[in-house]
């Protein structure tokens, strides 16, 4: 077991584990000790009433946070001709095609996300054993398949975060970093929650909404009130 320090252990005794607090309240709790060697993610668990093995319930998409992520990433595109030239005046840390597919073949990873023009996947379906596990691989359902690929990777630079539910009917995303203001995370949280509810699928029986927790990298989980669905 890690041993945490003072203060996380005095965070810790602030939180009931059974009670479940306003979003405010959780997300100033979560919050309230910032690690003072990096600025730790925030992160939300989502439990949802979804059979992940059905093929309509098994929740997946994007959603662009209002208050971005607090994190640049460096964006890889698979793209030729005019759209690689697009791909660069956007911003992205690499571009090509079969050379690339080499380079991560050979162990290369120095990105972050991933995105391909619909041409471009018959090579970059050469590394779904390489991009699948690590939850890289470009889909069409999380806007990374496109021919847009100006606007793909201004949304991701912008704050754009993927979901998807996992096998235990749950998803995780980021909603920001601990430097951020409460406020600012609560309006990351309400843009998320509003893309999963727009996101259920007809066939979900129940309270949609099972259960939310918050908390950072290092820090304690709180619950939250669940808000209404």
């Amino acid at each position: 077991m890690p041993k945490h320090g003072k203060k996380h252990r005095v965070a810790a005794e602030k939180v009931d584990p059974d009670a479940k607090y306003e979003l405010k309240e959780a997300l100033g709790l979560a919050t309230a000790v910032k690690s003072e060697k990096f600025d730790e993610s925030v992160d939300v668990a989502i439990r949802l009433s979804v059979d992940p093995r059905k093929a309509d319930q098994n929740i997946r998409g994007s959603v662009v946070l209002p208050k971005g992520t607090g994190k640049k990433f460096r964006v890889l595109v698979f793209a030729k001709g005019e759209k690689e030239k697009e791909a660069r005046d956007a911003g992205a840390e690499a571009v090509g095609g079969d050379d690339l597919v080499k380079k991560i073949q050979e162990g290369w990873m120095e990105f972050d996300r991933v995105v391909a023009t619909p041409d471009m996947m018959g090579q970059v379906g050469k590394l779904g054993k390489i991009l699948g596990p690590r939850g890289l691989m470009p889909n069409p359902k999380t806007g990374t398949v496109t021919f847009e690929v100006k606007q793909a990777v201004e949304s991701i630079q912008a704050g754009k975060v993927d979901y998807r539910v996992d096998k235990a009917g749950i998803v995780h995303a980021s909603l920001g970093r601990a430097s951020f203001s409460v406020e600012a995370l609560e309006e990351n949280f309400h843009s998320l929650m509003t893309a999963l509810v727009k996101a259920k699928p007809a066939s979900s029986k129940g309270h949609y909404v099972k259960g939310i927790s918050v908390s950072t990298t290092m820090g304690v989980g709180v619950r939250v009130v669940n808000t209404p669905n």
